[in-house]
């Protein structure tokens, strides 16, 4: 079955880790799904790899113009600065959390879960990160493993760029099921 019914949302700003949106990206579109680079800002962002700023990409929508209903499943890449900015964003975090809500599948990876942390999504679930942010998902109340990927009800997590093969493979499987029963959010 390919994706080709769907929209997904990519939720990103400048400081992205370049490999965890643009790898995602590149497998959603191979499988023909429509995807939508969302941001609280509008223009091109910028993506960091090693110790520079690397790629650039152009945001489609902005939090404000885009709406959960437009789209059947949400992706939130790392990267240090990326999730740090994003979760200081009410728009960002509400945005994030309205998936949650109507049971859409959400993959976040590396640093991204914190962003799931200020939405107040990640009580209760099994969930994997780069170990740095380990202790900030058990405080919230996740049950954190150390494993490439990990899925809980439509919630996809891998540790960072190396997992991102794991990660994809996930991403796609649980945009091909759906909707998953109602998250806690």
């Amino acid at each position: 079955m390919n994706l080709s019914e769907k929209r997904i949302a990519i939720l990103a700003t400048d400081g992205f880790e370049e490999d965890e949106l643009f790898s995602p990206l590149n497998t959603l579109k191979e499988h023909g799904a429509n995807v939508d680079i969302v941001s609280y800002k509008s223009g091109d962002i910028r993506g960091w790899k090693g110790n520079n700023w690397s790629k650039s990409i152009t945001v489609d929508k902005t939090v404000d113009q885009a709406s959960e209903s437009d789209y059947h499943a949400l992706v939130i890449p790392g990267g240090v600065a990326n999730p740090d900015s994003l979760r200081q964003d009410e728009g960002s975090v509400n945005f994030v959390r309205s998936f949650f809500k109507s049971g859409k599948p959400v993959a976040s990876i590396c640093h991204g879960p914190q962003v799931l942390i200020e939405a107040g999504v990640v009580e209760g679930r099994r969930m994997t990160s780069y170990n740095s942010i380990k202790t900030d998902l058990k405080n919230a109340g996740a049950q954190w493993v150390d494993e490439p990927v990990v899925v809980d009800q439509g919630l996809v997590t891998s540790r960072h760029p190396g997992d991102l093969d794991a990660f994809n493979d996930k991403l796609i499987e649980e945009v091909r099921e759906g909707i998953h029963e109602e998250q806690t959010a």
